[in-house]
């Protein structure tokens, strides 16, 4: 059977529970698949992924093949799938940039970076890696704010003829600029900023939805989030949140009745609780008035492993990408990247994305 092959630029937690995952279903169909929205797309089930390639920057894991790297410190994230056979992929040292923060450099901060005494890698030779690996989809998983450094990765996956998933807030997909260079080279993209199977921001849309189908009018809204994961701790130097606020709030204010405004409005990770590790907390509050203008309010607490909580939505966009190379399609995945991401080219409702998804996957 045939492999996608996949190349991982970022080997953090996310990383870890999609190749945990690549493993831990295996073997499994149908009703033995739990927590995947597709068992199969396109022939493929979650097993037929293969790490051809992979870039990280800190020394725990560069050098090291792929099974070992994904367990390496600072990952904290559950373990789902026990020994993870080697992959005979060594983690290659990517480019840094502004892909660390200086606050992450912090030692030694358990969930801090530490980066590796290596040469890091040009343009040419992440081309010549991905190339010689005969890679066909890349998946971004950089720390958030890492806005030079994803359109670095970017270039290289377009130079080197391979499709991109890009599951952080910067905006690539959704900017016209690369959405028509990624046309151009006949290479599909689904982005920006991936949705979790059921997190804070699809919880959040789900319920401003039905606030807007039963007629009640919702005043004021926010999602407070904590977690423990080197992701939490990124975002706490607030220079590199924006995209990740943008990306958040447009997610919620596209399914509202009437837009809120900014001050009635406010979704965006909030602290780092270091003893959470990769659990991550959401405290989520709606206010609004029902019939006769008589108030009302909701207020929601969600726990969930941060990181197997977007796996299984990542594999779902991969295989889209694969489906698209084997079809020939170039460009954004109009459909893949409303019903996987939060910050699309074009806002969907979740009902009408999946309903474009599943249109996709037919071929209809």
């Amino acid at each position: 059977m045939q492999k996608i092959r996949i190349a991982i630029v970022g080997v953090g937690n996310c990383a870890s529970s999609l190749v945990q995952g690549i493993h831990y279903y295996a073997g499994r169909s149908g009703e033995q698949a739990i927590g995947l929205a597709h068992a199969e797309i396109g022939g493929f089930g979650p097993s037929d992924l293969e790490v051809v390639a992979a870039f990280d920057v800190d020394r725990r894991k560069v050098g090291r093949d792929v099974a070992e790297a994904i367990f390496a410190e600072p990952n904290c994230t559950t373990v789902l799938a026990g020994e993870v056979p080697k992959a005979g992929v060594p983690v290659r040292m990517g480019r840094v940039l502004d892909g660390v923060s200086a606050h992450m450099l912090e030692e030694p901060e358990a969930r801090c970076f530490r980066v590796a005494d290596a040469l890091e890698a040009d343009r040419a030779e992440v081309v010549r890696i991905l190339r010689d690996a005969s890679a066909e989809v890349m998946i971004n998983y950089l720390p958030v704010g890492s806005e030079v450094a994803a359109r670095f990765y970017a270039d290289c996956a377009l130079e080197a003829g391979v499709g991109l998933v890009n599951c952080i807030p910067v905006f690539l997909a959704s900017d016209p600029g690369w959405a028509e260079r990624f046309a151009e080279r006949g290479l599909p993209i689904v982005g920006d900023d991936i949705k979790a199977q059921l997190g804070a921001t699809i919880t959040h849309r789900v319920l401003t939805d039905l606030f807007a189908r039963r007629g009640v009018h919702l005043e004021r809204t926010y999602q407070l989030n904590t977690g423990g994961n080197t992701d939490f701790r990124n975002m706490l130097n607030r220079d590199r949140l924006a995209s990740k606020k943008e990306s958040k709030t447009e997610a919620v204010q596209s399914v509202a009745a009437e837009r809120l405004a900014d001050e009635n409005i406010h979704v965006g990770p909030s602290d780092y609780v270091a003893w959470q590790n990769d659990n991550k907390v959401c405290f989520l509050r709606m206010e609004g008035k029902l019939f006769g203008d008589v108030p009302m309010n909701l207020e929601l607490r969600l726990s969930v492993e941060d990181s197997p909580n977007s796996a299984g939505v990542a594999i779902d966009a991969i295989r889209c990408c694969k489906l698209a190379l084997d079809r020939g399609q170039g460009g954004v995945l109009a459909a893949a990247s409303a019903a996987f991401m939060k910050h699309p080219p074009a806002q969907l409702t979740d009902d009408e994305a999946y309903r474009q998804l599943e249109s996709f996957l037919s071929g209809s």
